[in-house]
């Protein structure tokens, strides 16, 4: 049985990878909100849980429900490790408070506008 597991830690090099863009738009958008870890004098890395909740933020704000094939049912299953409950890592509350404010934002500039 050959058994692959994922690592915890996500090195500097290969996180872009990870979440499928290349390196200028993850040290723009995705590197700020991180805590880099340390490895040995001259590496850094990434908890592959932050990347997650990165990329869960990230989702619930741009993404949109794909095309659904015609007699198929929509699956709504939840990947194990996104279930609720407690989890090791960083907190995702920086994202949803920058999420808040930013809707916060454009909906006040909205309603200024039409005044």
């Amino acid at each position: 049985m050959n058994t692959h597991i994922l690592p915890r830690l996500i090195r500097y090099r290969d996180a872009p990878g990870y979440l499928g863009m290349d390196k200028n738009r993850f040290d723009t958008d995705v590197r700020p909100d991180l805590i880099e870890m340390p490895i040995g004098k001259q590496g850094i890395g990434f908890d592959s849980l932050d990347l997650d909740a990165w990329f869960d933020e990230y989702k619930s704000r741009v993404g949109r429900p794909g095309r659904q094939r015609r007699g198929e049912a929509k699956c709504r299953n939840e990947h194990p490790a996104s279930q609720s409950g407690a989890r090791t890592g960083t907190s995702t509350k920086s994202y949803q408070e920058r999420a808040f404010t930013k809707a916060l934002e454009q909906a006040t500039s909205k309603k200024q506008s039409a005044a």
